[in-house]
C-alpha cells in the first residue's frame, strides 16, 4: 500500500479528473441555448494581398476549432438535475477523502518541538540499527572465512 502522500496525490489527481469530467458533463448535456461565433469579419481591402490571405486563414482556423466539439446532446431536466447530484456528491465524497487524509498525516496535530523530539529518537533507532547491522556483518565475514576454511580443508 502506498503511503500517505501518495494516496493524497492520487486523490488529488482523482479529483481533478473528476472536476473535468463534471464539466465536460454539463457543457454537452446542459439544455440552454449554444453560443454562437460572430460573423466572420469582413477582410480589409489592402494593398497587400498577403495579408488578406493571412486573415481569411486565420478566421478559417478560428471557426474550425469550435467546430471541433462534439454535438451537443441536451439530457431530459430530471436526469440533469440528477446528475448534477451524483457528480457534486462524487466531488464531495472525494474532498473528505482528501481532507481524512491531510488529518491523519504525521505532525498535522504535534508542535514543531514534538516533532523534533520523535526525529531525534528516530536518529537515535537509525545508529543503534546500524551498529547492529555493522556487527552482523562483520559476524558473516567471521562464519564466512570458517566455511571457506573448512571447503579449502576438504578438498585437499
Amino acid at each position: 500500500m502506498a503511503d500517505r502522500l501518495t494516496q493524497l496525490q492520487d486523490c488529488y489527481d482523482q479529483l481533478a479528473t473528476q472536476f473535468y469530467a463534471s464539466i465536460r458533463y454539463l457543457t454537452l448535456h446542459h439544455n440552454s441555448s449554444a453560443l454562437t461565433l460572430p460573423p466572420p469579419s469582413s477582410p480589409q481591402h489592402n494593398h497587400n494581398n498577403s495579408n488578406s490571405n493571412a486573415n481569411a486563414n486565420f478566421n478559417h482556423e478560428h471557426q474550425e476549432s469550435f467546430s471541433y466539439l462534439p454535438e451537443k446532446r441536451p439530457d431530459t431536466p430530471t436526469a440533469f438535475a440528477s446528475a448534477q447530484r451524483e457528480l457534486a456528491q462524487d466531488l464531495l465524497l472525494k474532498t473528505k477523502q482528501i481532507e481524512y487524509l491531510i488529518s491523519v498525516l504525521p505532525g498535522v496535530e504535534s508542535s514543531q518541538e514534538k516533532q523534533e523530539v520523535r526525529i531525534a529518537e528516530l536518529d537515535v533507532e537509525l545508529r543503534e540499527a546500524l551498529e547492529e547491522r555493522k556487527k552482523a556483518e562483520e559476524e558473516r565475514e567471521i562464519w564466512l572465512g570458517r566455511v571457506d576454511g573448512i571447503i579449502g580443508e576438504i578438498k585437499r
